[in-house]
């Protein structure tokens, strides 16, 4: 099942218009340089998600999670001039290798880069976002959607990823992580502050709209 969902998500990036040549670099750069490259999110839910921001016409996003920066710098690239996305990243190293990139970004104000623990910064943060992308530590899915929740606009889209987990959450496992992910998973299906809607595009990603 695997390598087939492997293969479609290959026969759709060579039918999809191509990444710019910074966006297929940090892809490049993030398989040669990391010990875990399958942690960016790729050409098709970059792009997704840069679309589907554009569309909305965002000013303010907020991203949990910059690893090597690919989703980042999708996402700034169709941002109009006066919008900007703010990235916080825990890890130093991907924190300064998702820097380099964004130096080369032809319009690098669009780009707030942040290193340190989200969990400190979220709660100075006043805000309000139109759109905010959450993809760190999956035990904190639920702390990150509670806390910033009241910071996004009525109308506003919170995005998860890595819902699916592999396919773990339909093995009814022991693991608490995987546990943990079906309940918050479950929570937010059942929220009334929200309405949802979960893609099984790449590893799971989960739509919510403030009402």
């Amino acid at each position: 099942m695997y390598q087939q969902a492997a293969d479609i998500e290959a026969y759709s990036i060579l039918h999809s218009s191509a990444p710019s040549s910074l966006l297929q670099k940090i892809e490049r750069e993030t398989y040669l340089r990391t010990l875990q490259p399958n942690m960016i999110s790729g050409c098709v839910q970059g792009q997704f998600l840069a679309w589907f921001i554009s569309a909305m016409d965002a000013k303010k996003v907020l991203e949990i999670g910059t690893f090597t920066g690919y989703t980042t710098v999708s996402i700034a690239e169709k941002l109009q001039s006066a919008a900007s996305i703010t990235t916080i990243e825990i890890n130093p190293e991907s924190h300064w290798l998702a820097n380099q990139f964004f130096e080369e970004f032809s319009e690098p104000q669009k780009i707030n880069s942040i290193l340190g623990n989200a969990m400190d910064h979220i709660e100075s943060m006043d805000e309000t976002w139109d759109f905010i992308l959450i993809d760190a530590a999956k035990k904190d899915n639920d702390y990150y959607y509670e806390k910033l929740l009241p910071k996004l606009r009525s109308g506003g889209i919170i995005a998860v990823d890595n819902v699916l987990w592999k396919g773990k959450i339909l093995e009814n496992l022991d693991d608490k992580r995987t546990q943990l992910i079906d309940r918050f998973n479950k929570k937010v299906a059942s929220d009334d502050r929200v309405e949802s809607l979960m893609i099984p595009l790449r590893d799971g990603l989960t739509l919510l709209r403030k009402r």
